[in-house]
């Protein structure tokens, strides 16, 4: 295996017995092995990643392993073991968020277990309060593995900072919204987020 990480770790038991996770409904995406062909499934976590098809001893994920997404656009990275090097925060093996309402990314202190054990037990409800609405749980149940929602005004805007009611929303492709995302950090501040994953 790729990873290189114990069967018995957190990481290494998503990736060899699941095709991933949907928690609330699909909002949040845990990334596991492949599955089968169909283009609306979860992608896994080799895919996102660009992990050789065979094993390649020198692989790295350089600056880090994209472990999920949500539907916002948000990335959970673990980091890899030079963090500062690659312009992001935390410590080596902490999980990381690049947040598509900031377009920064942020130190999350935890790891890969404590992490999952978090979001298992809630986590999200209070990480997401601001950036949820009436009905959102309707909405994100509808979309493929490889959708999340575009919102307009974006996320980091003023306007939907101050009312994300008034925004309006439409499922797009992932690609997308991370496309957008990267080219909006470096037209604001010149700063290239990184490898946020491939969908």
């Amino acid at each position: 295996m790729q990873l290189q990480v114990s069967a018995q770790s957190n990481l290494g038991g998503i990736v060899l017995n699941s095709g991933g996770l949907l928690v609330d409904s699909g909002w949040l995406r845990i990334f596991g092995s492949p599955g089968d062909a169909d283009p609306e499934r979860l992608p896994g976590l080799a895919e996102i990643n660009v992990m050789p098809s065979t094993f390649d001893p020198a692989w790295r994920p350089g600056t880090g392993l994209v472990v999920a997404h949500d539907v916002l656009g948000g990335v959970f990275s673990l980091n890899g073991g030079d963090p500062r090097a690659a312009g992001r925060p935390g410590e080596p093996g902490e999980i990381i968020y690049f947040a598509p309402d900031s377009l920064g990314w942020e130190a999350l202190g935890a790891g890969y277990s404590a992490w999952l054990s978090w979001i298992l037990s809630g986590g999200p409800q209070e990480f997401y309060g601001g950036l949820r609405w009436d009905g959102w749980r309707s909405e994100v149940s509808v979309l493929t593995g490889r959708q999340g929602l575009s919102f307009f005004p974006p996320l980091w805007s003023a306007e939907a900072r101050q009312d994300l009611r008034a925004t309006s929303r439409r499922a797009v492709p992932m690609a997308e919204i991370l496309g957008l995302s990267r080219d909006s950090c470096l037209q604001f501040d010149g700063v290239d987020p990184g490898f946020l994953g491939v969908v």
